[in-house]
């Protein structure tokens, strides 16, 4: 993997003065064994293990560094939160794991127990390898990319074998630090491209001495590959050449052999050596540049905007590398649900051989240990957490093509730090979304393919965010620079680009009303969610709040479908299917088109299926629940039988798959996402499409949905800036928290036509609040009256509520300032459990104290209408089973998103989000 290091021992001593340009990419040692036997012939090792020191407490990072001297206490480190760190901070972190970490070191040459080679085996099977030059001017090597990147001069496993070098080898380290190392070094240096003594140019033979000038560079006549083999030829005692040479030359012969091998590719299709196609059909113009920019690049990213053939361009520069001599094995990483879609185009476009990587760990590990396998060998994301490092072992693969990369946008996850132990010479890293919220998730991206170019987080964020006076992220700057330093490896098209060669696309929203009682329930979720993002302005919200908010927006955006997607509802009210079945009617009248429909909800599809078999239709069925055997018999039935019209799916279809049969996309309900939003679409409108595409978006009006059409373009800003050259002097930061919370004031304001209609006057304020209560609360609201107290020229409102809660007692009090009261003649509050209500009528009944009141209204119950008995035992008990599964079910989908698995999280959440209503609904007495 191309990476960088820093050779100039002073700009490592200053990290302040790190410079990205004063580093050189650089193959990991560990990924070649060739590199390995030649630079670290292994002749004598003593060996030691043991684990770190006990030197600091078992308490936090900060405080383990708080340890006392006698002259003064260790510097702090500042709070995680705290992006603000200096290289000084930064250095701090590395030294703390280095005690806190287990490390096994052996020492390669035992005839030199400081100035040496090391290997350093970490717990997690990764084995570096070290170098140290020299203790006093701090010139140390590691193969590690925090190493090879950061621009400190040192890393964990540095730090690690200085402290257990002290402890071990107490007088040669002393001396060390005093002493300059008596071997003569020659080290790479990256700024002049040469071979450089780094100290003892004067013990050099003269036969070698005449080489290199007096500031011990080699001399312009000689290139470097020319003076290493000299070297090694004729050998000097006490030279030490750098483990970083060899692989720093074997970069240079890449470079060198890329550059090469497309002008000879080029020249030989010219003159008929090479054929113009490498694959069973021709590539588009576009996409041919794609091929070459992947082939000969090494490791480079195509972001493409979706239905331009990335799957293609990548297939072609494979078998491109292939034919060429170049590659003979490729690991495809890919979504589950698109391993047979790749094995379809591989089969389409070549006649290589394929293997699909299932089964078990144990038969998954026996296909890596072929001694003869397939050119293509396909796996999915979740089989790479655990294969990682049999992959690199075994398979060694020439190229590793990640499909859908903005799986790894996330680099803490366990997903992104797997993919990123894979090793392999060439790297092809596919997506549409390279950015969809921050520029983090590029950086990520980029960090799989040259850690170098963006460097460590650390850097990235000082360099390319604004940060505030608590070392947050306040904005973006420098985004001009950013785009500069990815172009090199970065292609992107627009379908606008060859539009000329993509048939037309209409979009058509259709407009639908809610039901009275979906009207209802919509505002009584809305109700809770505007509450919640007003409280937001004054605080943030707790956990549980947070939750609930988002539970009231998902319980939205699916009423907005029907209710009963959240709770077992008598009424099924779909105004959307009416509206479908009108669409349907006139689109199928044509024989010859077929239609996705997508909706989120498996619910929603369930009502589309009914509606298909009543009208005679045949239909493909995909949705995550459906086993990857059988989504490919849906996807080919849906190609090849022409009685097949229709293809229902969730949003686990609207990633990579190629539906160009269709001609119409419909859009049952619209995802927050716009990125999400074009993946769909970009199933029908892409290569290969003959047809116009038409895109129908069903929207319930004056809903949650209807203000998302327009804050839906508002998150392709950043991409276009970075990517796509657009305005950058206007792309603010937004936090998450601050850009959900004006999305959502943004969504949740009504709309013009609501504002517009004044609400029908409030001729009884007081029962109107009672009434809002109720339909709030449900019979939880037992009692409410208006009464007027002694001397009092206002009446006071009494809210009895069963077992009062703060959710129940905030609700009330937002409805109580949200009344339209008449001029000041607001009345005073009082909220009361229902037992401390019942407590005073008996306590008032039995003499022992008297309530005063000139008058009292009963505004709950209304006349006539019959009193709810209270929640008996059952009752409760359910409420209490259905709110745990609530909670479990939310955790088991937090860990899997956490783990980069949002398809899997969703049926967890759909099952937390119907819990939690079914327990509102026998709280409410509606169930």
């Amino acid at each position: 993997m191309p990476v960088s290091l820093c050779t100039d021992a002073a700009v490592r001593a200053s990290g302040e003065r790190y410079k990205a340009d004063r580093s050189f990419p650089l193959k990991t040692a560990q990924a070649d064994p060739h590199i390995q036997k030649t630079l670290w012939p292994v002749t004598c090792r003593a060996s030691f293990s043991f684990p770190a020191p006990p030197l600091l407490s078992k308490k936090s990072p900060q405080s383990r560094m708080k340890r006392s001297t006698k002259k003064h206490a260790a510097p702090e480190l500042p709070p995680a939160s705290d992006w603000r760190t200096s290289d000084q901070d930064e250095i701090l972190k590395r030294r703390i794991r280095a005690r806190e970490e287990t490390f096994r070191i052996e020492n390669l040459d035992s005839a030199e127990p400081i100035f040496s080679n090391f290997e350093i085996h970490s717990a997690s099977g990764m084995s570096y390898h070290a170098e140290i030059r020299d203790i006093a001017a701090a010139q140390y090597s590691c193969t590690c990319t925090d190493f090879r990147i950061n621009g400190l001069g040192t890393c964990k496993h540095i730090e690690a074998l200085l402290l257990q070098l002290a402890r071990r080898q107490r007088a040669a380290f002393a001396a060390a630090k005093r002493l300059p190392s008596p071997r003569i070094d020659l080290v790479p240096h990256a700024e002049s491209s040469r071979f450089r003594i780094e100290r003892n140019l004067d013990k050099l033979p003269a036969r070698l001495r005449c080489l290199f000038d007096s500031e011990g560079f080699q001399i312009s006549d000689l290139e470097p590959e020319s003076l290493h083999e000299k070297l090694l030829k004729n050998p000097a005692h006490g030279l030490r050449i750098s483990q970083d040479a060899e692989a720093w030359l074997a970069h240079r012969a890449r470079e060198r052999d890329c550059v090469l091998t497309r002008r000879d590719y080029e020249i030989g299709v010219r003159d008929g050596r090479h054929p113009e196609q490498v694959t069973l059909h021709p590539l588009f113009p576009y996409q041919r540049e794609g091929m070459l920019h992947l082939a000969f690049r090494e490791r480079a990213l195509l972001a493409d905007e979706m239905g331009l053939g990335k799957t293609i361009q990548a297939i072609a520069a494979c078998a491109l590398l292939h034919s060429l001599g170049k590659a003979r094995r490729v690991l495809l990483v890919t979504p589950a649900s698109l391993k047979t879609e790749w094995e379809e185009q591989i089969k389409k476009f070549t006649t290589l051989p394929l293997r699909l990587v299932f089964g078990g760990r144990s038969a998954r590990a026996a296909l890596y240990r072929d001694a003869e396998p397939a050119f293509f060998t396909i796996a999915n994301y979740e089989q790479i957490v655990s294969d990682s490092l049999e992959i690199n072992t075994h398979l060694r693969p020439d190229i590793v093509v990640l499909d859908e990369a903005q799986r790894i946008k996330n680099w803490p996850t366990k997903t992104a730090q797997a993919v990123k132990r894979l090793q392999s010479r060439y790297a092809f890293v596919l997506t549409g979304t390279p950015i969809e919220n921050r520029i983090d998730e590029l950086r990520s991206l980029v960090d799989f393919l040259d850690p170098a170019l963006l460097g460590p987080l650390f850097r990235f964020n000082r360099e390319y965010y604004e940060l505030d006076e608590r070392g947050r992220p306040s904005g973006y700057k420098n985004l001009a620079r950013l785009r500069e330093r990815v172009r090199p490896i970065l292609l992107r098209r627009r379908k606008r680009d060859v539009e000329t060669e993509l048939p037309d696309r209409s979009d058509r929203n259709h407009f639908v009303r809610l039901t009275k009682p979906m009207q209802d329930e919509y505002d009584e979720h809305k109700a809770t969610a505007s509450r919640l993002v007003n409280k937001s302005k004054t605080r943030p919200l707790t956990p549980s709040e947070q939750d609930i908010l988002m539970i009231s927006l998902n319980c939205m955006r699916m009423v907005c479908d029907s209710p009963c997607l959240i709770k077992k509802n008598p009424s099924r009210d779909c105004p959307k299917l009416e509206e479908l079945a009108g669409i349907l009617d006139e689109l199928l009248s044509d024989p010859d088109v077929k239609i996705i429909i997508f909706s989120e909800w498996t619910g929603m599809l369930e009502f589309v299926r009914d509606l298909a078999k009543k009208l005679g239709v045949h239909f493909a069925w995909h949705t995550g629940s459906v086993p990857q055997q059988r989504r490919r018999a849906e996807i080919l039935a849906f190609r090849n039988d022409p009685a097949c019209r229709l293809f229902l799916s969730t949003d686990s279809g609207g990633v990579g798959l190629n539906l160009q049969n269709a001609s119409v996309v419909i859009n049952c309900d619209l995802p927050w996402n716009p990125a999400k939003l074009e993946q769909r679409i970009a199933r029908a409108w892409r290569k290969g499409q003959l047809r116009p595409v038409t895109v129908v978006n069903l929207v319930a009006e004056h809903t949650i949905e209807h203000a998302m059409l327009g804050s839906l373009a508002a998150k392709t800003g950043l991409s276009e800036g970075v990517l796509d050259g657009a305005d950058l002097a206007n792309i603010k930061l937004k936090t998450g928290r601050d850009s959900l919370l004006k999305r959502l004031e943004q969504i949740l304001a009504p709309t013009d036509s609501q504002k517009t209609a004044p609400p029908a006057p409030v001729t009884d304020p007081a029962a109107h609040f009672a009434n809002r209560a109720r339909k709030a609360l449900g019979m939880r609201l037992q009692h409410c009256e208006e009464a007027w107290i002694p001397g009092q020229d206002t009446p006071l409102l009494i809210a009895v509520v069963d077992k009062i809660d703060s959710v129940s007692n905030d609700k009330i009090q937002a409805l109580h300032r949200e009344n339209p009261w008449p001029g000041t003649s607001q009345p005073a509050l009082q909220i009361l459990d229902a037992s401390t209500w019942d407590a005073l009528k008996n306590l008032a009944a039995g003499g022992m104290i008297t309530i005063q009141s000139r008058a009292a209204r009963p505004l709950i119950p209304a006349a006539g209408e019959p009193l709810r008995p209270p929640l008996t035992p059952e009752q409760l008990a359910r409420i209490a089973t259905l709110r745990a599964l609530a909670a479990k079910k939310h955790r088991a989908a937090e860990a899997l998103t956490a783990a980069d698995l949002p398809e899997e999280a969703e049926p967890l959440l759909a099952a937390a989000r119907e819990a939690e209503a079914q327990a509102l609904a026998i709280e409410s007495g509606q169930a």
